[in-house]
């Protein structure tokens, strides 16, 4: 039945599953073991430090964020080893980062000039090097370096300045998301680390000592191989897992965190009003590629398919006429959304439950940490 075992919790809520999650951080610490290679989980998608932790328990080495306020937050909840995988430009922003830098391993990422300047001039001062891997650009068409002539010329850049270190590179084949299929992800993924490693062998061909090769994106982590020169992954959704990712699988088992949703109206035969609209679920949709949702809103949890049709601010919609049939205005439902990382960015806290019962109230501290 559709119906939702944590009925006397309000709604909206965000719900994690604890024995899922747990399963879910297992899996992919087990396939980091398997590879050899460092697994230093991407936080941006639950921005909790609690559940950093658990997966600093089971073995990951540092976690990735992707904004200074999520690593202050990190760093202030006893977590010391942070990589930003982004590009942090403008001054204010990167005494931030000088300030973690004196008291945590801080690395981040970089991809120009304009930053490598704006960093020595933050750091000149410096007893501490600031740690910084340049991206690479795979197929995602976002952020990167491109050329070989553009990473030669970035590279040689850095070695003159004396209060940076070049670490290593890392790249994000997001692109995979964009995939028809299993063959072809896994195809892409292994396209997409052979550039990161190729920028890594160029790196040292110039004569800088680096130890980080990194890739990340739970999509190809979670269908292919790990090449032996990759050194670290930086997944981040696979602890909850969403639709978008429960159809690039196959399995929505691994969906461990939803959005429990009151049923408040049916003004028609067919026509469903839920409590949980876009604030609480965000509008995002897929409609390509292996993890395509199409024009839908979320799945309901153990509905055989049943999908939102659409959302306004405050309303979620499911238009189906037979699951009108099996449920009434007050009855509550769980929604595995479609993209669960802006979801977790909307609440204030996630409700850790296993077995029917809440056990334990999880703050998010690092929600609306943007900048």
């Amino acid at each position: 039945m559709c119906l939702s075992k944590y009925s006397f919790l309000d709604t909206p809520s965000l719900i994690v599953d604890y024995d899922i999650m747990m399963d879910n951080i297992d899996f992919m610490q087990r396939k980091a073991n398997k590879y050899n290679v460092k697994l230093r989980p991407h936080t941006k998608t639950h921005k909790m430090p609690y559940i950093a932790k658990l997966q600093l328990e089971k073995g990951a080495k540092g976690i990735t964020v992707a904004k200074v306020g999520e690593a202050e937050v990190m760093k202030d909840s006893g977590i010391n080893d942070i990589f930003i995988a982004n590009e942090i430009v403008g001054i204010s922003k990167l005494k931030r980062v000088r300030e973690l830098n004196r008291k945590i391993n801080i690395s981040i990422g970089v991809d120009n000039k304009f930053q490598i300047d704006q960093l020595q001039q933050v750091f000149k001062n410096e007893e501490k090097p600031i740690k910084v891997l340049i991206e690479i650009e795979v197929g995602e068409e976002r952020s990167g370096i491109i050329t070989k002539e553009q990473l030669v010329d970035l590279v040689e850049y850095i070695k003159t300045k004396d209060r940076i270190k070049l670490k290593g590179v890392f790249s994000h084949e997001g692109h995979c998301y964009n995939v028809e299929n299993s063959e072809k992800c896994i195809e892409e993924s292994l396209i997409s680390q052979r550039k990161t490693i190729k920028a890594g062998e160029i790196v040292k061909s110039l004569g800088v000592d680096i130890d980080t090769i990194s890739i990340g994106s739970t999509p190809s982590l979670m269908h292919g191989e790990i090449l032996p020169q990759i050194t670290e992954i930086r997944p981040g959704t696979y602890i909850f897992m969403d639709t978008s990712q429960g159809f690039a699988i196959g399995d929505f088992n691994r969906c461990a965190a939803t959005v429990l949703s009151t049923i408040i109206s049916k003004p028609t035969e067919k026509r469903i009003v839920l409590d949980a609209g876009a604030k609480a679920l965000t509008a995002q949709f897929r409609t390509k590629g292996i993890c395509s949702t199409n024009v839908t809103n979320g799945l309901i949890k153990n509905s055989d398919g049943i999908m939102l049709s659409g959302v306004y601010d405050e309303h979620g919609l499911i238009n189906n006429k037979d699951f009108s049939k099996k449920v009434n205005i007050g009855d509550k439902i769980e929604i595995i959304p479609n993209h669960i990382c802006p979801v977790c960015n909307l609440y204030e806290k996630a409700y850790l439950v296993k077995k029917g019962k809440v056990i334990k109230e999880v703050s998010i501290l690092g929600r609306g940490q943007i900048q």
